[in-house]
């Protein structure tokens, strides 16, 4: 059931743990199937080398598990997957990572405001990247904390936890989406370094609003 997209999700978990977004198990990822709404999700407490297709597990929006070949268990934040592509059904896939400088900001409970102009391809529509109040691993309490602020953008914070990143086409946009909430944490953080703790000037909403490709630019046969 649903081969390709096991397969796609289980090679993005596995590049996380690669480059170093998610450490000791950490982490978790999961893509949505437009077709039958189910979800495929990375199993709970595997090291992410040893994953095989067939360790992927389905569900559907209802927690129900619909598949687990290998009798593994979703992870235990699959209720954050569910109610995110609840609260967005515009969304196809999440990627949840625990990389080092993201999560710094999420123990301070501290945005990461739009120093770079980057942040314009995130859909920040405060141009920050939120963070979502603190809620438990693995309780509905951690579900619900989200919901504000994955409306707010496709990017956000868990409170002491680590990041969340959301994509409307598949799981390497929202992977690639996660990297960039940790590349841009990573330039905060240095800019704060290098300005003595003073915040550093950042983008307004309109100016990131304004971005569009180049009319000059032009095509043959347009």
């Amino acid at each position: 059931m649903l081969e390709d997209l096991k397969l796609r999700v289980m090679n993005v978990a596995k590049q996380a743990q690669r480059e170093g977004m998610c450490k000791h198990k950490s982490g978790n990822f999961s893509a949505r199937d437009e077709e039958t709404g189910l979800v495929v999700i990375t199993p709970t407490s595997v090291d992410r080398e040893d994953l095989v297709v067939p360790d992927m597990v389905v569900m559907d929006l209802d927690a129900n598990v619909v598949e687990n070949q290998t009798g593994l268990r979703p992870t235990s934040e699959s209720l954050m997957h569910l109610k995110i592509y609840q609260t967005r059904p515009d969304v196809r896939a999440i990627a949840h990572t625990h990389s080092q400088f993201a999560t710094t900001f999420a123990v301070l409970e501290k945005p990461i405001p739009a120093v770079v102009y980057e942040i314009a391809n995130l859909n920040c529509s405060k141009a920050r990247i939120p963070v979502a109040p603190y809620g438990r691993p693995g309780t509905p309490a951690l579900a619900d904390s989200v919901v504000d602020s994955v409306k707010e953008a496709d990017v956000l914070l868990l409170q002491g936890h680590g990041s969340v990143a959301v994509d409307e086409d598949n799981i390497d946009e929202a992977y690639l989406k996660v990297c960039y909430i940790e590349e841009l944490a990573e330039l905060y953080y240095h800019a704060l370094t290098a300005n003595g703790g003073q915040e550093p000037k950042s983008f307004p909403v309109e100016e990131l609003q304004k971005w569009e490709y180049p009319k000059e630019i032009k095509f043959p046969n347009a």
